[in-house]
């Protein structure tokens, strides 16, 4: 029988998502520990350029700007996302000051989420899918027999493949959501 796609594909993209949450806890920890909680505060700035920077792929991929190998960008793309976004959420600690920066927050891991599904789930859930009906129809098994055997599994992909459907307009919210948030620092920091 195939290895199930939940196990083979959700396991690792949960794992995925949980080192940045705990790479996330993990820097807000030590710099509670060290006593330079203010450095946090500041992490946000590379944190969205380093967001900004991962754009460049999804320029690229609209034919916005022509030079770059699309793959080197994508691979990029994936580590500047997750690098930012791990800053973002250590800028954002476990400290509630204001909606507007938490909700950016949201979105950002949603964001994050809809990323990965389509990177780690999407194209390897397929591609088993795929893999295991072949398997089993050379197993000379009934086309009733493979759709029975493969139902979750076709189901999580079914589900899977709305990913496009999330990320976009999340990435638009996350960033109107960030504006707003670096909007009212300027406004509202007291600059001396």
């Amino acid at each position: 029988m195939p290895t199930s796609v939940i196990r083979r594909d959700l396991v690792p993209f949960t794992a995925i998502f949980a080192s940045l949450i705990g790479a996330a806890l993990i820097g807000d920890y030590l710099l509670h520990q060290q006593d330079i909680v203010w450095l946090g505060r500041y992490l946000g700035i590379p944190g969205t350029l380093l967001i900004l920077g991962s754009l460049v792929y999804s320029l690229r991929k609209r034919k916005v700007i022509t030079s770059g190998n699309p793959g080197t960008l994508l691979r990029w793309h994936e580590f500047m996302a997750w690098l930012g976004s791990m800053l973002v959420l250590v800028h954002a600690g476990i400290h509630f000051n204001a909606l507007l920066p938490w909700l950016a927050v949201v979105g950002m891991l949603v964001n994050v989420a809809s990323g990965l599904t389509g990177k780690y789930l999407l194209q390897r859930a397929r591609r088993r899918l795929l893999a295991a009906k072949a398997t089993l129809q050379q197993g000379g098994r009934s086309e009733a027999e493979i759709e029975q055997a493969v139902f979750w599994d076709a189901i999580a992909v079914d589900a899977m493949m709305k990913w496009r459907a999330v990320h976009f307009p999340v990435a638009f919210l996350f960033g109107a959501l960030a504006a707003g948030h670096v909007l009212g620092i300027f406004t509202f920091w007291g600059w001396r």
